[in-house]
């Protein structure tokens, strides 16, 4: 890793880490902290008079929390502050490691189902497997109404070194099994899968831009020049950012010369620019980056470096539109508020911050009024601003003032009813009946002995259609005529990629669920008419 300073792409949502877990957002720490101390104010007055005259107790440190938080939300979306308690679990995910025991799980039926064993880590050492389920911990009955996602990671993480003892049912055993874990450093990757789609072409899925990121790209991207890739697709899909040097490193690996990947300005920061500087691992060959409107920040660095050089094709759709930078100022209790200094800005000079003159409550909800605008599913809802229009070196026009607009627009599936397929997945029957079918059938799975072969050659039956569309009607899901079949082939592509997953690894997943991906279509029909696309823009 190089020794810039790591400055914050602050994302728009938290998410669930489920690799022996944690809570994580794509928020960053920088390699060095800067501390403030502040000076009493109002705030601390009306604190202490409430603490020394209010009618009731209150919990004054939440209420100086929110007061801060408050603050911070009349500035712009993304300051915010972060007490000294969540700092851990806000920064591991991004520093590229973290201790526990290393699996990822869901809860189904009050029950922790094992969805996969991390390759290497003390899960595997110790024997657990796919599709395990953990029963007691330390002897203590781990299951009921009252498990939760949080109640499993504090449990079963730790300092490393130190054991847990779970309580395993396996298929096939009838008594549980007794394994003792010894907890270690559990890495999290940024690159969740990379394989070859064709001969040709390759595959590398990004989900997030951490201090491992750089290094993650490269690996994958010689691992597949050495199978053959000419072509690459860069799936950044759901990425909401993370390091602006991974970012940087990530745009340097596709960029020659001493290209300009972005700058940052502000109104105490001088401009920052930042260019290419090393021979990349893919410098040449055709490039496609998926993004839609949840790829941010960092995702809209790479993205709008490789647009505005004309250097590969965006498909999807309008990304988050993310382009303030944040910095780290470290309290006296240790808690950190990360405060917007600065905007960055693409090569041809185009910011893509969206508006948030409205207010936080209205920014938050913009990506959800593209839905009801018709934006994610019609590209003549796409509403583009000429004020804002920039021009790329081949003279096709790109914009800013909102995200990155992509050079071929796929809008959502509607084929399949999106109703029916929210209610499985609320219920969870599809999770279910993955495990089900995996425990009644794993001898005959056996024979599929790699992840490209059951890709390939696995379908789930017309009985088994039969079978789960029972289940759907005994939950009480009704299921309409119209989009059906196209409803249950969504679902059992799903269920196809969950059960890769049990039986190889997420590389599998993706394998599987690519295959009936309609922007992966668009993205491998882009190869065919690559060079008119990329003069024809405008």
């Amino acid at each position: 890793m190089d020794n810039k300073p790591k400055y914050y792409l602050q994302p728009f949502f938290f998410a669930l880490f489920l690799a022996i877990g944690v809570v994580i957002g794509t928020v960053l720490v920088p390699s060095g902290r800067t501390t403030f101390s502040g000076s009493n104010n109002r705030v601390s007055e009306i604190m202490s008079l409430i603490e020394g005259y209010y009618v009731d107790t209150v919990d004054s440190e939440m209420m100086e929390e929110q007061a801060i938080a408050d603050m911070l939300q009349t500035l712009d979306p993304h300051s915010v502050f972060i007490s000294s308690r969540d700092i851990q679990a806000v920064n591991e995910p991004l520093e590229g490691e973290f201790d526990g025991i290393g699996v990822e799980f869901n809860i189904l039926d009050d029950t922790v189902y094992i969805v996969n064993v991390i390759e290497g880590g003390p899960s595997e050492k110790a024997g657990l497997q796919a599709g395990d389920r953990i029963i007691t911990v330390n002897d203590t009955l781990f299951s009921g109404t009252d498990l939760t996602n949080e109640r499993v990671i504090k449990t079963l993480k730790g300092k490393r070194g130190t054991p847990v003892t779970v309580g395993i049912k396996r298929y096939g055993n009838k008594e549980l099994l007794p394994i003792e874990i010894i907890r270690g450093t559990i890495p999290v990757h940024s690159v969740d899968a990379h394989f070859m789609i064709d001969a040709q072409t390759g595959y590398i899925k990004l989900v997030r831009f951490s201090a491992t990121t750089s290094d993650e790209v490269r690996d994958a991207l010689q691992d597949l020049r050495a199978t053959g890739m000419k072509n690459l697709v860069l799936d950044l899909r759901g990425n909401p950012g993370g390091y602006l040097s991974a970012a940087i490193q990530v745009v340097d690996e596709f960029l020659d010369g001493k290209k300009l990947i972005v700058y940052t300005e502000g109104r105490t920061q001088p401009r920052k620019t930042y260019k290419a500087g090393h021979r990349g691992n893919f410098e040449e060959g055709k490039l496609v980056v998926l993004v839609d409107e949840q790829s941010a920040s960092a995702s809209e660095i790479v993205s709008g470096a490789i647009q505005d050089w004309d250097r590969g094709i965006i498909v999807g759709r309008r990304s988050y539109g993310k382009g303030l930078v944040q910095e780290p100022f470290e309290l006296n209790d240790h808690s950190v508020v990360r405060l917007t200094i600065s905007r960055y800005y693409t090569p041809t000079g185009r910011s893509i911050q969206k508006s948030y003159k409205e207010g936080y409550e209205k920014y938050q909800m913009e990506v959800y009024d593209r839905w009801e605008h018709g934006e994610l599913e019609n590209p003549d809802s796409v509403k583009s601003i000429d004020s804002l229009r920039y021009t790329t070196p081949a003279g096709r026009y790109v914009y800013g003032g909102g995200g990155i607009y992509p050079d071929i627009f796929v809008g959502l599936d509607t084929s399949y009813n999106r109703k029916v397929v929210t209610e499985v997945y609320q219920k969870a029957l599809h999770r279910r009946f993955v495990y089900q079918y995996l425990e009644a059938n794993r001898a005959q799975l056996n024979k599929y002995k790699s992840a490209e072969q059951f890709s390939k050659q696995f379908r789930f039956s017309a009985k088994d259609k039969e079978v789960f569309k029972q289940v759907m009607l005994e939950s009480g899901i009704e299921l309409p005529e119209e989009g059906l079949q196209a409803t249950l082939s969504y679902v059992f592509t799903d269920m196809r990629a969950l059960l890769a997953r049990q039986l190889f690894d997420i590389n599998a997943y993706f394998m599987v669920s690519n295959q009936d991906d309609h922007v992966i279509r668009a993205a491998m029909e882009s190869f065919k008419e690559y060079d008119k696309l990329l003069g024809e823009r405008r």
